[in-house]
């Protein structure tokens, strides 16, 4: 069993339904396709992050209806959590304070490069600093993580979700308080992303 101030990873994601999921990528390569690539990247995302045993890893996902659904990838190492209702800083928010005092670290489940050397590097900077965001390409971040400084920050009021201003208004709701960036990485969102990232992409899943 983990120990209370044990690090501990979330993957956040949602339900891998055709026309639920990379809708933006659908458009591009279509439903089917782009809800195939969904479910491969996270499946391999969980083989890859959720057999190191230094974090605990769980799953929260969207919506909270599908916790119990067969469509998940299941491990008994994983546990599987609801992600709860809100934006996307109120669902992060939640999760947060949801899991035992310590080292945390929130990911998506749309990233093909992600390593467990990444996460590692994150919460290294953790040890250093208050949090850690993992820069995207497009202004936002793929990863962030908070330790408590005694109790867990809250950085994510009035963030402009999709933005290019993402991490600079959350990086700005912590003045005052350490931030480290880790390693850019660069998640799919378009058929443009997924052919700049077709090294990682394309050994998970081509569109037909």
């Amino acid at each position: 069993m983990a120990s209370a101030f044990a690090a501990r990873l979330i993957v956040m994601a949602k339900e891998p339904r055709a026309g639920a999921v990379k809708r933006r990528l659908a458009n591009g390569i279509g439903a089917a396709a782009a809800a195939r690539f969904y479910r491969t990247t996270l499946r391999h995302t969980l083989m890859r992050l959720g057999a190191d045993l230094r974090w605990q890893t769980y799953l929260a996902v969207a919506p909270d209806a599908s916790v119990t659904a067969a469509c998940w990838p299941s491990w008994p190492r994983i546990p599987c959590l609801p992600q709860g209702e809100g934006d996307l800083g109120q669902r992060m928010q939640r999760l947060f304070d949801l899991v035992p005092p310590g080292p945390s670290i929130i990911v998506g489940s749309d990233i093909p490069a992600i390593t467990a050397g990444h996460i590692a590097e994150a919460f290294k900077c953790l040890g250093q600093a208050d949090a850690v965001f993992g820069p995207a390409e497009d202004g936002g971040y793929w990863l962030v993580g908070l330790r408590s400084c005694p109790r867990r920050l809250a950085p994510f009021n009035g963030v402009p979700w999709s933005s290019d201003r993402a991490l600079a208004v959350t990086r700005q709701n912590l003045s005052g308080r350490k931030t480290r960036l880790a390693t850019r990485l660069r998640d799919v969102d378009t058929a443009e992303d997924f052919k700049t990232q077709r090294r990682f992409a394309e050994r998970l899943v081509l569109p037909r």
